[in-house]
């Protein structure tokens, strides 16, 4: 199989992988009408291992469609780019600090930035387009609450991935 055709179905298996995470576990949070998922851990592990575009393509287009599957039409496109924008940029920072930095930091460091960029997403776009104006800052607790626990699990779990997909995937980075 090609390296092209071997990334695109990884990176599907990765956005599947996408919308189980963040449909398994949903606890409603108040006053959003939205949920705290751990979808987020499996964002980060696409953009860490399937690296940019493959990793961000899996993290936005399973998030996106998580949101179909569950009933929030309106979040489909938010979310889409929203996780999308995450991984791109949590590889990217992975791939820019991985020769510099610890790997354990740069994984740290990376998802810190990928979990507020998400935060601050979800803010300006129920802000805006969503229309709920500073009723969108309700949202920021439960998406802090989210993104911390994403981060954790994330960085958990590629600490057992990270050696194993390296030996037997593909050579992405």
């Amino acid at each position: 199989m090609n390296e092209r055709l071997r990334s695109i179905v990884t990176a599907a298996v990765f956005a599947a992988i996408t919308t189980l995470a963040t449909m398994i576990i949903k606890v409603p949070t108040f006053g959003t009408n939205g949920y705290v998922n751990i979808g987020d851990t499996a964002v980060l592990i696409s953009a860490w291992l399937l690296g940019n575009p493959f990793g961000a393509l899996a993290a936005g287009i399973g998030s996106g469609l998580a949101d179909l599957l569950s009933g929030y039409p309106t979040y489909i496109p938010g979310t889409t780019v929203i996780k999308y924008v995450m991984a791109f940029i949590a590889a990217a920072v992975y791939k820019g600090l991985k020769e510099r930095v610890p790997k354990t930091a740069v994984y740290i460091i990376s998802s810190i930035v990928a979990e507020v960029l998400m935060i601050a997403g979800y803010f300006i776009y129920e802000s805006t387009v969503l229309g709920y104006g500073i009723a969108a800052s309700a949202s920021i607790i439960s998406n802090s609450v989210q993104g911390i626990t994403c981060l954790v699990l994330g960085n958990v779990l590629i600490r057992a991935l990270d050696p194993l997909y390296r030996r037997y995937a593909i050579k992405h980075l």
